[in-house]
């Protein structure tokens, strides 16, 4: 049994499909897969299906969505497995009786909290790898094929910003392992993507910086300052700018990898 929403929504029982062609359907199946085991209460998923204003008849189709997802499911399974005890009634609501580990969004967070623990350690390798191994699992957008309600949207944006972030700590523990000039090109990427991500663009400084590209390193600098002051009104933050005064004054600092208790190149010259 596998289920897939960093990407497009993929649900497969022996290689069988049980995806549902209609909307509302697969908003509920993507919602129950992203808690494999918990309890979604009925009131979650009629706000993620009809959002502050169900109809009348909210309940009864609620219901009829249920039963065909357990068709799908039991169609998939054969008759051994009652389609009742995978997708299972509870007190208040339904629940999706899979393991997590079914579930790609659960192997990613698990891989994630493994390069984190080794990035805390200092062990760069190692976090570096789990991280890349975590991200390999995104096929695009998170449920990009899927009409998404209010509870959805709110796990979407939630897990593109973790993608985001473990973008970020790879690029760090890479950083701490001397793959500056390698990073070049992605960062370059990144940088254009996210046009105001301070994060990212202290990173592509540093990258620059340490492939012998001082100049280049500024110029990032440069064009970050010009669209905060011209899209939010902001300067740079003081982070930021400390490292730009750095690179000014060549400070030798720079060439060093960081410390293992260093969270992220961002932080490089923190308060």
């Amino acid at each position: 049994m596998k289920f897939q929403v960093l990407g497009t929504l993929c649900a497969e029982i022996d290689g069988k499909s049980i995806v549902p062609t209609a909307g509302k359907p697969r908003q509920m199946l993507s919602l129950l897969a992203l808690y494999p085991g918990r309890v979604v209460p009925v009131s979650t998923l009629m706000e993620e299906l009809w959002g502050s204003k169900p109809p009348q008849s909210a309940l009864a189709t609620l219901q009829t969505y249920i039963l065909q997802l357990r068709r799908r499911l039991g169609s998939a399974m054969g008759p051994d497995t009652p389609a009742k005890e995978v997708l299972a009634t509870r007190h208040g609501g339904y629940v999706l009786a899979i393991p997590s580990d079914c579930v790609d969004v659960h192997a990613y967070e698990r891989r994630v909290a493994e390069g984190r623990s080794a990035f805390e350690a200092g062990d760069d390798a190692v976090a570096a790898d789990r991280f890349r191994q975590a991200l390999t699992l995104w096929r695009g957008p998170a449920l990009v094929d899927v009409r998404v309600g209010p509870v959805l949207r709110i796990e979407v944006m939630r897990l593109e910003e973790s993608r985001l972030g473990t973008v970020e700590r790879r690029i760090d523990a890479d950083l701490r392992l001397g793959r500056h000039t390698e990073l070049i090109p992605e960062l370059t990427e990144l940088t254009a993507r996210y046009p105001q991500h301070e994060g990212l663009h202290s990173q592509a400084m540093v990258a620059l910086y340490r492939s012998g590209r001082q100049a280049s390193a500024l110029e990032v600098y440069r064009t970050l300052r010009i669209r905060l002051i011209e899209g939010l009104g902001v300067e740079p933050s003081p982070r930021v700018q400390r490292l730009h005064q750095a690179m000014l004054v060549v400070d030798p600092q720079l060439d060093v990898v960081a410390g293992p208790r260093r969270s992220s190149t961002f932080d490089l010259y923190t308060a």
